[in-house]
């Protein structure tokens, strides 16, 4: 991989669009703006019980009038159309003459069968996992600690160990948000033929597959705790790839199968704090070796003062789990600690790729 550790990442069409709603956000009044930013706690959970009762699939065929949604949905027809004007007025749905309503671009995504849907991610951050602990977000600005663990009585991760229902919903919602952007990481990832590539806390495997599709002579391994790859297996047959990929339950922060070309970590290190990314690099390093290269792919923070996803993704990393989002300079100083340099910088669809190898001028 070229070393392009200067560039600055260049923002995709997604990412455009989203610019373009927040500096219409921006252009209204200020006491406006921050009235509609606080009623944030309505919309959500308007969004939540639309996506729930499966209104957006019953709109998949075209408009229907509210009574007939009502209906099948089970739901108080009054109450209901609320509830869709709600979102309507946030354009997740629109209203037609005559109490019809109809899907949006952005109610799209919210149909269980859309290639990129994001319904499970939707259903996820509408249990007691993602609302509970901001009930509790003045225990993390105290004390800088998860409100999840202050509210349960224990990590994120111990608590869905113990709720499978939960979990699977958890690993679901987590491989929808894989799906975004796996194909162009793939495609900005470097395996020269033959090469052996581990997918280290990958869930399902939704990357590795992308990975093995992009490079047919290479193989794969997909590590994570037992809750995640234990349906792996169906999913990798169903891309086509089982043949090719070998399924490893274990605990990053104790071993990391060694024996891989390159190493992969998507979305895994926001999820902990310094302390703990140093360790798993440190052991990912160890894995790796000296000719192995590890792949960290993160959202990076962005410009300061600015509307960025990725702040409040990072308030959603301190109240869950104890992690945090952080900038590209970050993570390289974490790196460097495990014993790590950084040898190249790609941009792929809102996220950066970062690519380190050892630093064998250390040892």
């Amino acid at each position: 991989m070229t070393d392009t550790t200067t560039a600055v990442p260049p923002r995709d069409e997604d990412d455009r669009a989203d610019r373009a709603a927040f500096e219409a956000l921006a252009a209204l009044p200020a006491r406006h703006r921050l009235m509609i930013l606080t009623m944030g706690r309505v919309v959500a959970p308007v969004v939540w019980a639309l996506t729930e009762l499966g209104v957006p699939d019953r709109l998949a065929d075209g408009p229907l009038p509210v009574g007939e949604l009502a209906r099948s949905t089970g739901t108080h027809e009054p109450t209901l159309s609320r509830l869709l004007r709600a979102a309507a007025s946030f354009g997740v749905f629109a209203e037609e003459p005559e109490g019809r309503f109809r899907l949006t671009p952005m109610s799209e995504f919210l149909r269980a069968d859309a290639q990129q849907s994001v319904r499970d991610l939707v259903l996820m951050n509408g249990t007691e996992l993602f609302w509970r602990p901001y009930e509790a977000i003045l225990h993390s600005a105290r004390t800088g600690l998860p409100a999840f663990d202050h509210v349960f009585g224990t990590s994120l991760f111990a608590y869905l160990e113990d709720r499978p229902e939960l979990a699977g919903l958890f690993h679901r919602a987590m491989t929808a948000a894989s799906r975004r952007g796996s194909a162009a990481v793939a495609a900005v990832i470097d395996l020269p033929p033959g090469s052996r590539v581990a997918d280290v806390g990958g869930g399902q495997g939704y990357l590795l597959a992308e990975v093995l599709l992009r490079h047919p002579g290479c193989r794969g391994l997909l590590f994570d705790r037992p809750a995640a790859v234990e349906d792996a297996g169906p999913f990798l047959a169903e891309r086509g790839v089982a043949d090719r990929a070998e399924c490893v339950a274990g605990d990053f922060f104790a071993e990391i199968p060694a024996g891989c070309d390159a190493y992969l970590l998507k979305h895994v290190l926001h999820d902990w704090d310094d302390d703990a990314v140093v360790r798993i690099l440190r052991n990912v390093a160890r894995a790796a070796g000296d000719a192995g290269r590890v792949h960290v792919i993160e959202m990076v923070t962005g410009e300061l003062n600015t509307l960025d996803v990725v702040r409040l993704l990072d308030i959603d990393m301190l109240v869950s789990a104890g992690g945090r989002e952080r900038s590209a300079g970050e993570y390289r100083r974490l790196a460097a600690a495990a014993g790590l340099r950084l040898t190249g910088r790609r941009a792929a669809a809102g996220t950066t790729v970062l690519e380190f190898r050892a630093d064998v001028s250390a040892g």
